[in-house]
């Protein structure tokens, strides 16, 4: 067969194109593709729930796809073993209560089950607003990254969604944006987001759970992004409390939904 390069570039637009029309309207948008929302987005879709996630990066991960300062390992303690047990994840014990695992492998089997559970994963995007109705968030404005680093004017487009979660990680760039452009006063203590404190990680590991649940109406925070809000250290490359962030949110939206 004679390949013919229009007929290549029509299917991609085509294709592309159907995609993210029907990702206008869903159940869960997660922004941010590290552990803990990659967690949450197979969860979400294994329930049926109509789920996308945009990540501003070429590639999905997070601080995960890195492991530790670029050696591809990571540690998962015994609270999280159980994850990468359910994911299919080959991991491997070092010492009592420690477990490392490929970083490649455990990204890459993340997305892969989010993709066949149903989740949309579009990359290169970013979500610069919010859309709110009656002191509730109801969706997200969304760029391109590259005209996000460009500083071009070029308006964006909106995606609906009954609840949203910011896996941003550190940046925790949803909620800022509400409590920037919003001027909403957030469910933490200080009514703003508090900001994440230094490196400890058994302390962190426990606060990334406690710390994953609601901040505004429709919104809910994840992993890194739990603890930069709510004011707590952060951890370093142990990724269960990341995974079991992800899962405990997905209970929490659907509950909500």
């Amino acid at each position: 067969m004679k390949l013919d390069e229009t007929t290549i570039s029509r299917a991609i637009i085509d294709r592309f194109t159907e995609k993210l029309k029907d990702a206008l309207s869903v159940d869960v948008v997660i922004v941010g593709g590290g552990p803990a929302g990659l967690m949450a987005a197979y969860l979400l879709a294994k329930q049926n729930k109509k789920v996308v996630l945009f990540e501003r990066k070429l590639s999905i991960g997070g601080g995960m796809w890195g492991g530790g300062m670029m050696f591809n390992e990571i540690v998962v303690q015994e609270e999280g073993k159980r994850i990468l047990e359910q994911l299919g994840i080959g991991f491997t014990p070092y010492q009592e209560g420690y477990y490392t695992a490929d970083s490649v492998e455990t990204v890459s089997t993340l997305c892969s089950q989010a993709s066949r559970a149903g989740a949309k994963i579009f990359n290169l995007m970013s979500v610069e607003d919010v859309m709110v109705r009656k002191e509730r968030v109801t969706g997200v404005v969304l760029n391109w990254t590259a005209v996000e680093m460009a500083h071009l004017h070029v308006d964006p487009l909106c995606v609906q969604a009954r609840c949203v979660v910011d896996a941003t990680g550190h940046a925790t760039e949803v909620v800022k944006v509400i409590e920037r452009k919003v001027g909403a006063h957030l469910f933490t203590e200080t009514g703003r987001v508090v900001g994440e404190k230094s490196l400890w990680a058994d302390v962190a590991e426990e606060a990334t759970l406690e710390n994953t649940r609601e901040v505004y109406p429709g919104v809910f925070v994840a992993g890194m992004s739990a603890n930069a809000t709510f004011g707590n250290y952060r951890m370093g490359p142990i990724f269960g409390g990341m995974l079991l962030s992800g899962e405990k949110v997905a209970e929490l939206i659907l509950k909500e939904l």
